[in-house]
């Protein structure tokens, strides 16, 4: 018998408002993503300006709303002025590859154009200065004072960029990033920095490289939360950094229980430090997965071995529906937190870990991109209040702890101005549907009802095998506050009514 959850919503109570670039997507020089990836100027599928098309076609499908870039570990030693002009290739010692600096600033703002999305410029607080972050924004937002805007306008660009978003550095604060900073050192540089960049261009908004720990943000706050919009966090649950052995789906579900500690540890340590309603949160780097580059921080290990390992990434068999619903859960905490989230960054979008795969015969899309289809075309921007009366779980064994694995996870929003209800429902049981009765309090006419599904808890998408995939089906008119629905194992739905 299939298991009932009885779920009651009150669209009139409003809880928060989403910020749509909760939505958002980064792109780093590591492996394939920049070239080979979404720029490849030898492929047939690339036009004039060597961007892959199809890529730009399916990030436009998902109405990506802002893309970060450069990096990640690779803008810690990378200096912008090289990639713009007459380029200067450069030995990475983040990813101890050579850099061609062919996609640079420019570049990277007209693919940001191309599939309509915000830029946000990561910058280098490794090796890098204040002098040099704030040089950056001239070049970008200045309209043609001083050197570096006038270098702009020199390579093409009369118009100025208008970069709304910065971030001063990435995970400075680990000792495995190039130039990593101690804490009181940190907030001496992200103040310096600030003050240099909000002088060019008072109307930036600015993020610094944080983590949920209260001492950093003590010593970065101090110093300088007066300059700062948002603190970035990032979190990757399934370390395969040395080991590439991605955790069973079973395991993968335990991870979904622990997204929501990071994002209650940082909204805590900004209200205890009065930042609250005055800072917010920025996810920037986040995936189930982390990404495979086996022994890339010893120095005593030749280069020529590490490389041939980073293709792991790309086995499109260990991108399973487990990803996916990872990714919903994720999305479903981004919404439920709306009120301290305000973005996050999928990491990466194009290969390696990313929710499009591109081959010489074009792309393929993987669990994760139908998650991002189903949530920025169908759900509201507006988040209401619904709670589970009768939670149903499931056990998991997970490194040597027993966990109870609830079965559902949903979340409910409706959109400004309208009578609709969109509601996510996320079944994570690996093997059994769920029956989810919904008791709304408003009366609605149709509905349809959109799922990611799969024959199996471990189906995937490749090149000759597509497993998972969105199929759309239509909810009888229901005038009663009652509504009863079927939801499949391992799927992500969402349920539209008018």
């Amino acid at each position: 018998m299939v298991k009932e959850t009885m779920v009651e919503i009150n669209p009139r109570r409003i809880l928060s408002y989403r910020d749509f670039n909760i939505y958002g997507h980064f792109i780093e020089h590591f492996h394939r993503q920049i070239y080979g990836g979404i720029f490849q100027p030898e492929s047939p599928f690339s036009d004039e300006q060597g961007f892959r098309t199809d890529v730009i076609d399916a990030l436009k499908n998902i109405r990506t709303p802002i893309l970060r870039w450069p990096g990640g570990c690779f803008v810690s030693n990378y200096h912008w002025e090289d990639g713009v002009g007459t380029r200067t290739p450069f030995f990475d010692k983040a990813w101890r590859v050579e850099e061609p600096n062919t996609f640079g600033t420019d570049e990277y703002i007209e693919f940001c154009r191309k599939i309509q999305a915000q830029p946000y410029i990561c910058t280098n607080a490794g090796t890098g200065t204040a002098e040099e972050m704030s040089n950056w924004v001239e070049y970008c937002n200045l309209k043609n004072e001083g050197k570096y805007a006038k270098m702009r306008i020199e390579n093409g660009n009369r118009d100025p960029f208008n970069v709304k978003y910065w971030s001063i550095g990435n995970e400075n604060y680990g000792s495995w990033e190039i130039g990593a900073k101690e804490k009181t050192e940190w907030g001496r540089l992200v103040v310096e920095s600030a003050k240099m960049m909000k002088r060019v261009d008072p109307k930036i908004e600015l993020l610094a490289a944080s983590i949920s720990d209260l001492d950093w943000n003590i010593n970065l706050l101090k110093e300088a939360g007066q300059f700062l919009d948002w603190i970035s966090i990032h979190g990757y649950w399934d370390a395969l950094h040395e080991v590439d052995e991605p955790s069973s789906y079973e395991s993968c579900m335990v991870y979904t229980m622990k997204i929501e500690e990071q994002i209650l540890k940082t909204k805590y340590i900004l209200g205890s430090l009065g930042y609250l309603n005055k800072i917010k949160i920025a996810f920037d780097e986040w995936n189930l997965r982390g990404w495979h580059h086996p022994n890339v921080h010893r120095g005593d290990i030749l280069a020529d071995n590490i490389i041939e390992a980073r293709d792991r990434n790309d086995l499109n068999a260990t991108y399973t529906m487990a990803d996916a619903i990872f990714n919903a859960c994720f999305l479903n905490l981004c919404l439920k937190h709306s009120d301290i989230v305000g973005m996050a960054n999928f990491a990466p979008i194009v290969n390696t870990r990313g929710a499009v795969f591109t081959h010489d015969e074009g792309i393929l899309l993987r669990s994760t991109y139908f998650v991002f289809e189903l949530y920025t075309k169908h759900m509201g921007d507006t988040v209401v209040d619904s709670w589970v009366s009768e939670a149903d779980v499931f056990e998991v064994s997970h490194n040597g702890s027993t966990y109870q694995v609830p079965s559902l996870d949903m979340i409910a929003t409706t959109n400004t101005g309208s009578n609709d209800l969109r509601i996510s429902i996320v079944n994570r049981h690996p093997e059994q549907a769920r029956t989810v009765r919904i008791k709304k309090n408003v009366s609605y006419g149709t509905g349809t009802i959109y799922s990611l599904i799969s024959a199996s808890k471990d189906g995937f998408n490749d090149i000759s095998q597509l497993d998972c995939k969105i199929i759309q089906e239509t909810v009888a008119a229901h005038e009663s506050n009652d509504l009863v629905l079927e939801v499949q194992p391992h799927s992500v739905n969402v349920l539209v009514l008018h």
